[in-house]
Formats: structure tokens, sequence, C-alpha cells
């Protein structure tokens, strides 16, 4: 362990999934980390099972204040900013172009785009000062294609992120700053309950469904977990990853890669009996 050794990270979003399992892998090799989120309980209980490595800020991403204080006290507190992973998001509204509303397209995006935005804001002048840093954006493959979000809208707002962060990389890769995305697919956490109206309680137990209903959905045989994003953000928040900038790192077990083998094997044989029945 000790990928991280030294490093300070600030994780948007870390009071359950993602973020959540980040925040502890990010400790466990060796970083000191300060976490956001809104659930003030839920923080400053996983802070408290940290350790002093760890500070919780309740923090509402889509704020500007609350992000440029939330950046500082990483600072304050420990000398540096090396990482920030925007990992705070939500669901967005369901249903198609017609029935959406604009209210609720504006709160999606500033949750979803406007706290990528601020973060990295606010963050740049610490990094290009120290002359180094990694900023990490999740995205979603259904950023990079549609029909992989039951929303429009989120669909939108991650190809905007995954965009975003291929902006800012070329500028701020020119002061030593990396900028990179991850765009998970599909992983059980309990945003999907999230998005389809389940209280954030109720959506939280959601996670074994989902490592169900999506253990056949990719190549790889099983639906992602958290800790298959917190590994990736390892990588982009260590000095591994030195020479990597503008990129969005995929992990999706292979869903976007095209069908199924054995759906395509599958399609053959059904073509194959059709022809033989019209043969017939």
């Amino acid at each position: 362990m000790g990928r991280l050794n030294g490093k300070v990270a600030v994780i948007t979003g870390a009071t359950s999934g993602i973020g959540l399992r980040t925040a502890e892998v990010f400790v466990a090799e060796g970083a000191k980390v300060v976490i956001a989120g809104r659930r003030a309980p839920e923080g400053e209980a996983l802070a408290e099972r940290l350790g002093e490595a760890c500070i919780f800020r309740q923090t509402d991403v889509t704020e500007e204040d609350q992000i440029k204080a939330l950046i500082a006290q990483a600072v304050d507190s420990f000398g540096r900013i090396d990482c920030l992973f925007n990992n705070a998001g939500g669901p967005a509204q369901t249903g198609g172009i017609e029935g959406l509303e604009v209210d609720r397209f504006d709160a999606a995006m500033a949750t979803l785009v406007r706290s990528v935005m601020l973060g990295m804001k606010h963050a740049a002048p610490h990094m290009k000062k120290q002359g180094s840093g990694s900023i990490i954006n999740n995205g979603s493959i259904a950023g990079r294609l549609a029909g992989f979000s039951s929303s429009l809208v989120y669909g939108a707002a991650k190809a905007a992120v995954i965009h975003f962060t291929k902006c800012v990389a070329m500028e701020l890769g020119e002061s030593g700053v990396r900028v990179n995305s991850i765009s998970p697919g599909a992983i059980a956490t309990g945003i999907f309950g999230k998005a389809l109206g389940l209280t954030t309680e109720a959506a939280e137990k959601t996670s074994a469904t989902m490592r169900e209903i999506y253990k056949t959905a990719q190549p790889i045989q099983r639906a992602g977990i958290p800790d298959d994003i917190a590994q990736a953000a390892v990588f982009l928040a260590s000095d591994e990853s030195s020479f990597i900038n503008g990129h969005d790192l995929v992990i999706d077990g292979g869903i976007t890669g095209g069908r199924n083998w054995t759906q395509q094997q599958q399609g053959y044989v059904a073509l194959r009996k059709a022809f033989d029945h019209s043969e017939g």
C-alpha cells in the first residue's frame, strides 16, 4: 500500500457509493482526504471511522462559496491539494424530451455539470501554484453513447462533463496539472433507485439487486462495484499516471464494446433457423 503517500485529496459526494469507497481506498493508500457531502451524519461517521487522515465538510457542490471553502479547507488543514475527485452527482428527470421540466433540467445540470466546473475552477489556482495536481471528474458511459441512462438529461450532462474535462486538460496541462475523467458502466450503487423515485435510504439498499440484474449485461460476468471506480481513481491520482491527461477512462466491463459474444452467437442460430424454415 502507499501509492498516495503524502498526497492530499478532496472527494465530493463521499457519503455513499463510489465516493465513500474512494475515500476509504485513498486513506488506505496513504492520502489525507477532505470529504464532502450534503448528509452530515453519514459524512461525520465516515470521517470518524477513517481517523485523523480524513475531514468531513458538509457541502452543497452547486454553491460556489461552499466549493471554494471546501478546497480552502484542504489547503488550510493539510497544506496543499494534490487531487480533486469531482464525484458528486445524482439522478435527473426521466422520460421523453416533450415532458422535461425546465426547473428540474436546471437543477440536474447544476448538480452534474456546474459542480464540476466549480471544483476545477477553485482547485486550479492551488494546483498551478504547486506545479502539479490531478483532477478527476466522474463521467458515465451514458455521456459517450445514447441509451445507457434512463434520463436524457443525465446523458447530456455527462457528455458535457467528459468534453469539459478535455477542454480544461488542454489548459491546465501546461501548468503540470492533469485533468481526466472516469466513465463508469453499470455500477451497483443507489443511483438507479434514486432515478426511479426511491428515497435515499431505500435506494442505498438496492445494491444487491443491481448486482444481480447487471451481472450478465457486459462480457465481464458481474456488475461493477464502487471499488472498481475507486481503484481507477487511485491510479489517476497517483504519480503512476503522470503522462495521462485529457483522457476518459471507461470502466464498464466491456458493455460499450459491442454486442456480447453469446448474444451474437444466439442471433446467428436464430437466423439460421429462420433460413431453414423459409427454405422448407
